[in-house]
């Protein structure tokens, strides 16, 4: 049976993670995915701007004895204050925290800060996976946002792929997944000036 985006993305995410990697969940959601990374990192930082999100993911990692990962009660554009070391995996989930205020929607310009600041520690070999849910106001423009902005990226340095059901009603959800191929030389020229 063919995979579904998000499984894929685990997939893709697993193939690269061991016990002394970083990994990132930007969005954390129901703690899913933090859970998912926790099992396999040696450590992730996970973020949410919504209490009841990092309430239902420190329930989640305590049935599951999990210990490895910060939860944050902030916005993912601030992952640089939080995370100093290369990160070798990260995942988003875009959208809205399902059964909560759906109001409450990850917006372009801080998704694209937080995945920019991501994309920047990736280390080569490392990858990032975006699933993008675009069914609920706000989500088209996200959706276009992001899908440009990785369009652009370098792709001597990142690798860059689209995994999107085409026969599906509504908006079904797609996955972008990402990998660091190389540093990136003009970023590396800025770093040594």
């Amino acid at each position: 049976m063919m995979k579904r985006p998000i499984q894929l993305s685990h997939d893709f995410l697993a193939e690269v993670l061991d016990k002394d990697s970083i990994a990132v969940d930007a969005t954390m959601g129901n703690g899913h995915d933090t859970a998912f990374l926790a099992s396999l990192a040696g450590k992730v930082y996970a973020f949410d701007v919504q209490k009841k999100a990092l309430q239902k993911t420190q329930e989640r990692l305590a049935q599951l004895g999990m210990d490895n990962a910060q939860l944050i009660l902030e916005g993912h554009q601030h992952v640089d204050k939080y995370v100093k070391e290369p990160i070798r995996a990260a995942i988003f989930n875009l959208g809205y925290l399902p059964s909560a205020d759906k109001s409450l929607i990850t917006k372009p310009d801080t998704t694209l800060q937080a995945l920019q600041k991501i994309l920047k520690k990736l280390e080569i070999g490392g990858r990032a996976a975006i699933m993008v849910y675009y069914g609920h106001d706000g989500g088209d423009v996200e959706k276009d946002a992001v899908l440009n902005a990785v369009s652009q990226l370098n792709q001597a340095v990142f690798a860059a792929t689209l995994y999107q059901p085409l026969n599906q009603i509504n908006t079904p959800p797609f996955l972008i997944m990402i990998e660091r191929l190389k540093e990136d030389e003009r970023n590396k020229d800025q770093q040594e000036a």
